[in-house]
């Protein structure tokens, strides 16, 4: 337990700072992740800039100490590092906000985004092949249902796991997605074949309409850590060594748009707010595009052109 102080506003310290900002998080209700994402960057931040120095005494050179600090860990990748960098700004203009520090203009290089690498054409055909209801368990069974789901839905996993039976809309042929990133309810156009997959699979769910789709082996919700244990091992045993829930979500995204699909579409289907953060998901498609500059290589065509006379 802590003790009470009194604490003049100006001696405030960036540890009590930070608190602030969770409580101030908290009343905004912002989401838990993104709460225990905070927390997790502050816990970065204690470890190379002192928990207890004064907030009035921050200042531009504490954001460039930080990045330094920062680039000395070996461990530390670009993405994390622009990550908790982004986070130490966020606190220091919620402190300017707050006038504990005087307002100034924070500017920050932005990180090189790593391509996400998708599932490829046969591991898909693994992954998608059905098992055997007469050999496999519940837990096969339904891995396989959610990878068909998500590979229909494009939808997050958070959102995933806590859809219940009565938001599928068979009559409709739709999905009302009500736990969102950003809090707005989403429906779904479901494809046929995820219709009958749906179709039967809840002929071995069984449940009551309040019931969670997607269940564990107990009937009850799932949680994220089991859902990807799940996943993980459903893709070993396929001989798929990739995993990981948001890979299907960028390879939705691929095949979207390699289907010729339409990218306004494709942005109202993955719930972003902007076209700008749907283009992000296709800076994936480097490999995709290589390839296909290969094909249509106008060089080559004419070379054959130049052979023949």
């Amino acid at each position: 337990m802590k003790k009470i102080k009194m604490v003049v506003e100006n001696d405030i310290t960036f540890e009590q700072g930070c608190e602030e900002y969770l409580i101030n998080c908290k009343a905004r209700n912002l989401r838990d992740g993104t709460i225990k994402h905070y927390k997790d960057s502050m816990k970065q931040m204690f470890k190379y800039l002192d928990a207890d120095m004064y907030i009035k005494d921050m200042s531009k050179e504490t954001v460039q100490e930080f990045i330094i600090a920062l680039r000395d860990n070996s461990n530390m990748n670009d993405v994390s590092l622009y990550t908790y960098v982004r986070d130490l700004k966020t606190l220091m203009y919620f402190f300017m906000k707050c006038e504990y520090l005087p307002t100034f203009k924070i500017e920050l290089a932005k990180a090189d985004k790593q391509p996400v690498e998708t599932y490829t054409d046969i591991e898909l055909k693994r992954l998608l092949k059905k098992p055997n209801l007469k050999q496999c368990n519940f837990t096969e069974y339904k891995s396989w249902v959610i990878i068909n789901f998500l590979l229909s839905t494009g939808i997050r996993q958070h959102s995933l796991i806590n859809i219940k039976i009565k938001d599928v809309d068979f009559e409709n042929e739709v999905v009302n997605i009500n736990v969102t990133k950003n809090r707005k309810p989403l429906i779904i156009p479901l494809n046929k074949d995820i219709v009958k997959i749906l179709q039967e699979y809840l002929k071995y769910r069984r449940g009551e309409a309040e019931d969670y789709l997607f269940c564990n082996a107990y009937g009850k919700q799932l949680v994220k850590s089991t859902v990807y244990h799940e996943i993980w091992q459903y893709n070993k045993d396929r001989g798929v060594e990739k995993t990981g829930m948001h890979r299907f979500r960028h390879t939705f995204a691929k095949k979207w748009v390699m289907m010729g699909g339409n990218i306004v579409t494709l942005q109202k289907i993955l719930s972003h707010s902007s076209l700008a953060i749907t283009q992000n998901y296709l800076n994936i498609l480097t490999c995709d595009i290589k390839r296909d500059v290969e094909e249509f290589n106008i060089l080559r065509e004419f070379k054959k052109e130049s052979i023949k006379m």
